[in-house]
């Protein structure tokens, strides 16, 4: 009797520790987001920004990876584009009311309760209007969104889906540090394009 309490705990014990362990997944998940961070691309797990097509195409829905690269002296527009047909389109929406010598005041562009009829729009930045996104096909088919404010570039990309075998058959996890390189280059590309037009 005492024989099979033993081996009762000693299960209950081993199915506990189990049950702790992380699952495939989030391993691999981990292991992405470490590499990422190594190589200085600082992922975060966000809220899907209201702009940005998230969980079943609904704008704002789910969550997402938000990998920013920080780029010291370096001074970028304030501007954000959405993945369009494997394009980046810049977000129309986009509207800043700050008094920046880069805004367009149009008159009575929207009437509102507001004693004035100016409406203060922030110029959209053309810099990566219809320009490929040039990714790993491993990366490339999860990538939403993409901002810059100040010294930073940050893309938003459903990350999880890069480490899952059904949305991912190809994974293999030694060529994490390869796609992230390739990542890592572009946005470092598409910073310098941005700031080389507004520049210009």
């Amino acid at each position: 009797m005492g024989t099979l309490i033993g081996v009762i705990i000693v299960l209950f014990v081993l199915g506990s520790m189990m049950a702790l362990k992380p699952n495939g997944i989030d391993q691999r998940l981990d292991k992405l987001r470490m590499t990422a961070r190594r190589l200085q691309l600082n992922p975060k797990l966000v809220a899907c920004p209201d702009w940005i097509k998230g969980r079943d195409n609904e704008y704002g829905r789910g969550m997402l990876g938000q990998y920013c690269l920080i780029l010291e002296e370096t001074k970028l527009p304030h501007t954000r584009y959405q993945v369009i047909d494997g394009q980046w389109r810049p977000d129309s929406s986009f509207v800043d009311t700050s008094d920046d010598a880069k805004t367009l005041h149009i008159p009575s562009a929207i009437r509102s309760t507001q004693s004035s009829n100016n409406v203060t729009v922030k110029k959209t930045d053309f810099s990566l209007d219809k320009a490929p996104l040039e990714l790993p096909v491993s990366i490339e088919p999860f990538v939403k969104g993409l901002m810059t404010k100040a010294n930073s570039i940050i893309i938003y990309w459903e990350d999880i889906a890069y480490v899952r075998p059904n949305s991912n058959p190809t994974y293999h996890q030694q060529g994490i540090e390869a796609d992230l390189l390739v990542l890592k280059a572009n946005l470092e590309k598409w910073a310098i394009q941005m700031q080389k037009d507004a520049r210009g």
